[in-house]
């Protein structure tokens, strides 16, 4: 009869109580982070003579009577729903009064993955693409960050504050890029950071993803593209410099206006030099699956300048000074 009567008070208590700045209960502490499975205890204390002190709770509830602290202890907390509430009634205005504990329940996600989406395979430079990072059962959602890295460097990031779900889920994340080939190697990973606050675990937990390899294709470039002019000494060797980057690597053909005679392996090569090139236009084509890009040598024989046939002329007038007059020379400026 009297646990009856004591279980109606409580209750018409809890329906009529104040709670927050005019309550004199003190929750220590304020603010629990516990990790999935973990114990956790929080000591409720009164500030003024109470009649009941005591905690709501749906595993672990608990009272005392003209005590002033009592005791919420769990020994491995697994419910996602438990909000422990300390009440009290006292001697004097406000009788009655209560205190939520802030109590967050936290779980770090089983596994994080990305992955392409709707593509397999090799990327193509400048085409745009989509990849997703999954991560599969972590609680709360509210505290959850997805990091995107390139590399070293952080691309993008994605917080989920609007959500309110207590208890494990499921979220993803979309990371659109468009690759260039300087990405071709490049490593994407995801990862998820838990931020539970001051209270939580330092640092934030965090679990990374495997690493995504991009392969980027991107079709033939020369190192130096501009057409080049040679010039043709007999005997002399010439080397011509047709070395492209490119993914797939780029193979290599050599057309000329004059028979090229060289060993048909030279033909298949970046760099073709040879002693015995004459003069003409040399047609060098790079190619890989993407694209064929073309590069022009011209082989141009050398001709006698001006200062070549002044020479040969002052050295006839020369001669025929030698043979004749003297004043001739002297009129001839020799």
């Amino acid at each position: 009869m009297a646990n009856n009567f004591l279980r109606w008070i409580l209750t018409f208590c809890m329906i009529y109580s104040v709670s927050g700045e005019g309550c004199s209960l003190i929750l220590k502490p304020s603010r629990v982070v516990v990790a999935f499975g973990e114990p956790v205890s929080v000591s409720c204390e009164a500030a003024r003579p109470v009649r009941v002190l005591g905690w709501e709770s749906a595993i672990s509830a608990a009272h005392t009577q003209h005590e002033m602290s009592v005791q919420w202890k769990v020994d491995s907390l697994i419910d996602w729903i438990e909000e422990p509430i300390c009440y009290g009634v006292f001697f004097t205005a406000p009788r009655q009064c209560e205190e939520k504990l802030n109590l967050v329940l936290y779980k770090t996600p089983d596994s994080v993955s990305i992955r392409p989406v709707n593509h397999n395979g090799p990327m193509v430079e400048g085409k745009e693409y989509q990849l997703l990072c999954e991560v599969q059962n972590i609680a709360p959602v509210q505290y959850l960050t997805l990091r995107w890295y390139r590399g070293q460097t952080e691309v993008y990031n994605h917080s989920f504050s609007d959500l309110t779900s207590s208890s494990p889920v499921q979220v993803s994340s979309t990371l659109i890029i468009t690759p260039t080939k300087a990405e071709n190697g490049a490593q994407y990973r995801c990862v998820a950071e838990l931020d539970l606050g001051p209270e939580g675990p330092q640092p934030p937990p965090t679990v990374t993803s495997e690493p995504l390899n991009a392969s980027v294709h991107f079709p033939p470039v020369f190192l130096s593209p501009e057409t080049e002019v040679l010039d043709f000494i007999a005997g002399a060797e010439i080397t011509l410099n047709c070395t492209a980057t490119g993914n797939p690597t780029p193979v290599y053909s050599w057309l000329s206006s004059h028979p090229v005679h060289e060993n048909k392996r030279l033909e298949d090569d970046s760099v073709l030099t040879s002693s015995t090139l004459l003069p003409g236009t040399y047609t060098c084509t790079a190619s890989n699956t993407l694209e064929k890009k073309s590069k022009q040598f011209i082989v141009k024989a050398k001709s006698k300048g001006r200062e070549d046939w002044q020479s040969i002329h002052v050295h006839v007038i020369t001669t025929h000074c030698a043979l004749n007059h003297i004043f001739f020379c002297f009129f001839l400026g020799v």
